[in-house]
């Protein structure tokens, strides 16, 4: 939250969790389990957060698909960003929620020859560079609130206190590129970078007063991976991370920001028999799903 009357910004963090776990995945399907242990982490002050974060980061073979569905209650936010304050510790406020919906679909134009599988669900081996355009459609809704206001007045200025809850929604056009270098046929770099114009309604309450406001606004998706695939193993490191910039009001500037790393260890396993033959009759079961959807109506 960017405050335009007193020049201050206000970064607001929920407490969320570092995972670890394990999954799989079988051709295009994938199944993880984590869970926050302790020892991943430590009690840094910051309160408790309770979320149900849904994303989706779907990669056909020349489609990118994103769906967000985020619900967060409690927050933090730095002391050492409050105006006079000479702690390093956090202000918590335990009932602030922000809830987020919101879908991306692009299409990747050299599908044929650049696979963001590879790079993200290591289902696939890419062992050559390639480079894609990216073109689609995005939108998001959602909304933030804390009762009482976003800061209490006794720590920073009257007016940031009073403004307590917004709505918005947001949707248009995005266009990007994606290029991934391969260094002798195992190591990879991937990288992706995406903005979207898209036309925003935002209604914010200050004090009971309400504030509506139209704009156009740019927003950013980035994307990173890197590692080494084999035919048999795969290491490697992705991020992902989104920028919804929200239309300003008299008073404010806000962002939403949504990003997740991960790091993976990969084996890849080839089937026994009875495995091989379960998974043969799933294979034929999809396959007359797929079927059954082509037949003329």
């Amino acid at each position: 939250m960017g405050d335009k009357t007193g020049g201050n910004t206000y970064r607001f963090e929920p407490n969320s969790t570092l995972n670890m776990g394990v999954g799989a995945t079988y051709q295009n399907l994938t199944l993880n389990l984590a869970y926050g242990f302790d020892f991943l982490n430590p009690d840094l002050g910051q309160g408790d957060s309770k979320y149900l974060d849904l994303q989706a980061h779907m990669y056909p073979k020349k489609l990118v698909i994103d769906f967000f569905g985020q619900f967060y209650r409690g927050y933090h936010v730095a002391n050492s960003a409050l105006p006079g304050s000479a702690s390093d510790r956090f202000t918590v406020l335990p009932d602030m929620h922000v809830r987020k919906l919101g879908a991306s679909v692009q299409y990747l134009f050299n599908g044929e020859k650049l696979s963001l599988r590879a790079a993200f669900l290591q289902n696939e081996w890419q062992k050559k560079s390639a480079a894609s355009a990216l073109l689609g459609f995005e939108m998001y809704g959602g909304t933030t609130y804390n009762e009482g206001g976003m800061l209490s007045p006794s720590l920073t200025n009257e007016q940031i206190g009073r403004y307590d809850r917004s709505r918005f929604l947001e949707f248009g056009p995005n266009a990007g590129y994606v290029a991934t270098l391969v260094i002798k046929r195992h190591f990879f770099l991937t990288g992706s970078v995406s903005t979207n114009l898209g036309l925003g309604y935002l209604s914010s309450f200050e004090g009971g007063q309400q504030e509506t406001s139209w704009q156009v606004t740019p927003n950013l998706f980035v994307r990173g991976f890197a590692g080494y695939n084999s035919r048999h193993w795969s290491v490697n490191v992705n991020y992902v991370h989104n920028r919804v910039n929200l239309p300003s009001t008299t008073a404010y500037d806000n962002t939403i920001m949504t990003g997740n790393y991960r790091f993976n260890l990969v084996h890849r396993i080839a089937p026994g028999p009875k495995l091989g033959q379960s998974l043969g009759k799933l294979d034929s079961f999809l396959k007359s799903l797929r079927n059954r959807g082509n037949k003329p109506r």
